[in-house]
């Protein structure tokens, strides 16, 4: 206490100086309009700015459950999708209609997942995403994003799974052309990181740019109907019978973030099966 007061009596002179400096200014705003206005004015103005940045690193920190919720939503869609289209009824056989086992039309499961590394500029190229075995993930799964085909799963540790893109020289997808159901490879040629190529496709089947590419009923690993790319080019090879389509894909593999594993569980009930038929003798 005896120091304050020593302190106060030894600055007196600047406490009194700052005391009748802050008294003028109180009086100079408050009797002078103008200068209260700017001081209003211009205290409202920064009090804005602040409020601005605090709410944008609210929004900024709040981006990432935004992305997560965002993702489980499209993965519920995705299978909600894939049971409606296992139950559609095809076209009409004189008067039977199909409707799909209810295990086959809830056969596809999805997990979310976040991309942890990836590369487009190899002739082979890969993708790391954070879940593993431990989440029910196992080679040979298809993983598609939120736009299209993305690759299939390589091999897995227990919180980590690596998989082979499409931009693969050595994968290939069973896809057809949505717009007359003709069935196709799609393959990349190591080139453009954009765009991959269709072929099989007969020459004599009406193919257009801007046609759409899906994956055809033809595979294990991914529900028919999701979009590969979209025909950017088509021409035809020398001396063959078939289409050279060049498509598009409808995934930008350079800003992937989150990826959806897909697990048929019919898949090894229906390789078991078919495998049967490598069994009968002549």
């Amino acid at each position: 206490m005896y120091q304050l007061i020593q302190f106060i009596s030894r600055k007196r002179a600047f406490i009194l100086f700052a005391l009748l400096e802050v008294l003028s200014l109180w009086f100079f705003y408050s009797y002078n309009n103008y200068p209260s206005a700017v001081m209003f004015n211009t205290t409202n103005y920064y009090a804005a700015q602040a409020l601005d940045i605090s709410n944008s690193i609210v929004e900024y920190s709040n981006l990432r459950k935004v992305n997560d919720d965002l993702s489980a939503e499209n993965k519920h869609l995705y299978e909600l999708v894939g049971k409606l289209q296992a139950q559609q009824t095809p076209i009409s056989l004189s008067n039977i209609t199909y409707k799909a086992d209810s295990a086959v039309a809830a056969r596809f499961k999805f997990t979310v997942a976040k991309v942890t590394n990836l590369s487009v500029a190899q002739f082979n190229n890969y993708i790391t995403i954070d879940k593993g075995t431990a989440d029910g993930l196992a080679p040979g799964m298809g993983v598609i994003s939120s736009t299209g085909v993305v690759g299939k799963i390589k091999s897995c540790s227990e919180h980590y799974s690596r998989i082979i893109s499409i931009l693969h020289s050595e994968y290939t997808v069973s896809a057809k052309v949505k717009s007359n159901n003709e069935i196709g490879s799609v393959k990349w040629d190591g080139k453009n990181p954009s765009i991959v190529e269709m072929t099989d496709v007969s020459r004599y089947k009406n193919v257009r740019v801007k046609d759409t590419i899906m994956t055809s009923d033809f595979n294990y690993v991914f529900p028919s109907n999701i979009v590969i790319g979209y025909v950017s080019k088509v021409g035809l090879k020398p001396d063959q019978t078939f289409h050279d389509i060049k498509v598009k894909l409808a995934t930008d593999f350079s800003t992937l973030s989150y990826v959806y594993v897909i697990n048929n569980k019919l898949e090894k009930e229906q390789r078991a099966l078919e495998s049967t038929d490598s069994e009968v003798k002549k």
